[in-house]
């Protein structure tokens, strides 16, 4: 009984040949170079090239089973070389269909994610948190892009500084997102500013970190100021602007973070984080009938305000000075000085200075026809803690012990 060859091999160096009329399946058949016949394969390798359904031939040779293929020449022949124990025919075409179609959609979703939206002279954009930072940058960027810019500043400093390109299209108003009446009196402003157009973006950008830290050295009011500017602030901002956008069918941004999928430490941010993410899920199926897009921008480590190591390290000597010697007593009297050498040594290491990487993503969110639903900017958020927030839970919490030290008295 002949070998059955390496099926890959055939359908690399075969003449094609379709079934019947209507037939799509396709059947490779050997043929010699320089020869006027086809050789058809073996009575024994043609019985494993017919494939059927409920009885029905679908697939097999078109050559009459009495034809036998020369193994000698064919090994002669044969550029690659030949093996046994070959796959059956049905699944090398299954791979190349699979593979085939794989390209052609990646192909499509890069057509489709680059189409964007038409003119945008005419096109407001309302930003929050825009004293420095990605605000601040953003702004700046769709000033040149040719957007109408309405930004949100938190100190008449920040206003003052983007007021002084001498621009019409870049205005700034001061608002504190955890003030409701502050607010509401931008929203009337972007109502006046806007008019009937309507607000084709709003960028809920501003934010705050510390307090961060342990949990056990967090009180209720420490978790309060970053859920008030975080989460709550941006809730109310958008449940205020939303009329505006919808009249415009418009885009909102929320900028969440990429530790609102996986919590590296106490305090409100991660919490706040991971809160933005879930009302912005739900926005977005609710206001999709509009006409609205709800974007999630996921930024890694980044040299900000935010992530400023100054600040972060006075607050911590803040939060250790208040605690119990009971307390500090498990945690042990070094454990404050290792504790900041592991942030210091985390935000050196992991923070970006390279702000664009997260304004292009908002401004991608803005212009693009079809906008992606969240955005991870940064290469650790893609080679690291997204991967990280897939693992299984214990994997994740050994992997991020590592980078902290051990209280004193741990039991572990």
């Amino acid at each position: 009984m002949p070998s059955v060859f390496t099926l890959s091999h055939l359908l690399l160096h075969s003449k094609w040949k379709t079934l019947g009329k209507r037939g799509r399946w396709i059947v490779p058949i050997y043929r010699k170079p320089g020869a006027r016949g086809t050789k058809a394969l073996s009575t024994f390798l043609l019985s494993r090239l017919e494939i059927s359904c409920n009885g029905m031939p679908l697939l097999r040779s078109h050559t009459a089973p009495g034809d036998h293929l020369d193994l000698k020449e064919y090994r002669e022949n044969k550029p690659f070389g030949y093996r046994t124990g070959s796959k059956p025919l049905q699944t090398v075409s299954m791979w190349v269909y699979l593979l085939a179609a794989a390209a052609l959609l990646a192909v499509w979703w890069l057509h489709r994610d680059r189409q964007e939206v038409g003119q945008v002279k005419d096109k407001f954009v309302f930003i929050t948190g825009c004293d420095t930072g990605f605000g601040n940058l953003l702004a700046k960027r769709l000033v040149r892009r040719g957007f109408r810019v309405l930004a949100g500043c938190l100190t008449q400093k920040g206003v003052d500084g983007l007021q002084s390109s001498n621009t019409s299209t870049l205005k700034a108003i001061l608002l504190d997102v955890t003030d409701c009446s502050s607010i509401q009196k931008a929203a009337d402003w972007v109502q006046a500013e806007v008019g009937e157009k309507g607000l084709w973006g709003l960028v809920n950008n501003a934010g705050r970190a510390i307090p961060i830290g342990p949990t056990e050295w967090m009180k209720m009011e420490d978790y309060l100021k970053v859920l008030n500017v975080n989460l709550l602030g941006l809730m109310e901002v958008t449940l205020t602007f939303l009329p505006l956008v919808k009249k415009a069918r418009g885009r909102i941004v929320n900028v969440a973070s990429i530790l609102g999928r996986i919590s590296l430490a106490g305090g409100g941010y991660c919490l706040s984080k991971s809160g933005v993410e879930s009302f912005s899920d739900s926005l977005r199926r609710d206001m999709q009938h509009f006409g609205i897009q709800v974007c999630i921008i996921e930024p890694g480590f980044f040299k900000t305000a935010v992530t400023n190591l100054e600040g972060i390290e006075n607050d911590l000597q803040r939060l250790w000075d208040r605690l119990s010697p009971e307390v500090r007593e498990s945690y042990g009297q070094n454990y404050l000085a290792k504790y900041m050498k592991a942030q210091q040594f985390s935000m050196n290491i992991l923070c970006d200075g390279d702000l664009s990487k997260v304004t292009t993503c908002m401004e991608h969110a803005l212009v693009a026809r079809h906008p992606r639903s969240r955005y991870a900017a940064g290469w650790d958020a893609k080679l690291f803690w997204i991967p990280l927030s897939y693992m299984p839970t214990r994997l994740s919490d050994f992997l991020l012990t590592l980078l902290l030290p051990k209280p004193l008295q741990s039991v572990q």
